[in-house]
């Protein structure tokens, strides 16, 4: 959602090209481009520390102010340095109040499954519609108690009101089971305990 926290001062860029862009940089700020509803690109600059801040949220909402024009913007692309995780750049796309946009919403898993099971999630992100300014940070969903073989759906996700989910329904998004290994040691204890069974009663009909 676009709030006072989310104002962002931004500032109108005629340099261009790798030189232009660690100059920019080289100062605090990030250079971006923002498009959409058949305007021109325009080019920008952005305060980097605030900007970073406001990108820990997924599908962050900017209203920018440039040159004392307001204008919404959702982040749709954020290109980072692959080793120093710095980032480089920013697209941007325009939006307004009240418009129905197609955004990737994280899961996030909360409580325990049942004794001896692990939650496994399948599908970390799922594909929503939702207004511009109201859209989700997550979807959570609670496993507590969950036993094996449980498994949640995209269709059994709780979505917040306001928001459509635009994946299949039957997609699988968590599955709960007993870990590989714990139904090893399962398995061993069972068939050792099959084998002593097994060697017990030859002496016990040979003690009869």
């Amino acid at each position: 959602m676009a709030d006072e926290s989310n104002k962002v001062a931004a500032e109108l860029r005629t340099s261009f090209g790798k030189g232009a862009a660690r100059k920019i940089r080289a100062v605090g700020k990030i250079p971006a481009v923002i498009y959409g509803h058949g305007t021109d690109p325009q080019h920008v600059t952005l305060p980097a520390h605030q900007v970073g801040l406001l990108l820990r949220k997924a599908n962050a909402v900017l209203e920018l102010d440039i040159e004392g024009k307001s204008q919404l913007a959702l982040v749709k692309d954020v290109q980072k340095d692959p080793v120093l995780q710095i980032i480089e750049h920013l697209d941007l796309i325009v939006v307004r109040r009240g418009e129905k946009v197609h955004v990737e919403v994280p899961v996030h898993v909360e409580g325990e499954s049942f004794s001896g099971t692990i939650a496994v999630l399948e599908v970390a992100t799922v594909r929503v519609e939702a207004e511009a300014t109201h859209i989700p940070e997550r979807i959570v969903l609670n496993v507590e108690g969950a036993e094996e073989g449980t498994q949640f759906h995209a269709k059994d996700l709780p979505l917040p009101s306001g928001s459509t989910l635009l994946d299949e329904p039957d997609v699988l998004i968590l599955n709960v089971l007993v870990p590989a290994a714990a139904r090893a040691d399962e398995e061993a204890e069972e068939a050792a305990a099959a084998a002593e069974e097994a060697a017990e009663a030859p002496e016990a009909e040979a003690a009869e």
